[in-house]
Order: structure tokens, then C-alpha cells, then sequence
């Protein structure tokens, strides 16, 4: 599930969506990231190939709808 939350870009990402990463928190954004890209769970390794494609090319977008769509559920 966490594979690629270990990652420093992930951690960055953490901090700019506001969420303390707790495991209850890192599981909850892990199931919106996968509903987010169209992965099936737990994939994780093709969530983190999508994940870097929409902070390449979106990211301020992207970040956004994350941290609506997390703070929504948290």
C-alpha cells in the first residue's frame, strides 16, 4: 500500500495537501490517489507511474483536486 509514500516527492506532496502522515491518513489518501488515476487497488507501482505523469504535466491542478478530494474524506 505505501510503496511509494516513502519517496521524497511523495512527502513534498504530503505537506503541499496539508495531511499529517499518519497511517490511517497515508491509507485514506492511498485509496483517493488510486480512485483519482483509475488504478486498481493495490497497485501500487502503476499508481506511482500515473502519480509522476500528473505532477509532471499538472501538478498545481492535480494538488489541488487531491487536497479537495482528501479533506473531503478526512
Amino acid at each position: 500500500m505505501t510503496c511509494y509514500f516513502k519517496n521524497s516527492r511523495m512527502k513534498e506532496l504530503l505537506v503541499e495537501i496539508e495531511v499529517e502522515p499518519t497511517k490511517e491518513n497515508i491509507k485514506a489518501v492511498d485509496e483517493i490517489l488510486h480512485e483519482m488515476l483509475s488504478v486498481d487497488y493495490p497497485n501500487c507501482a502503476a499508481t506511482w507511474k500515473m502519480l509522476r505523469k500528473k505532477l509532471k504535466y499538472d501538478a498545481k491542478g492535480f494538488t489541488e483536486r487531491l487536497k479537495e478530494a482528501v479533506h473531503g474524506r478526512l
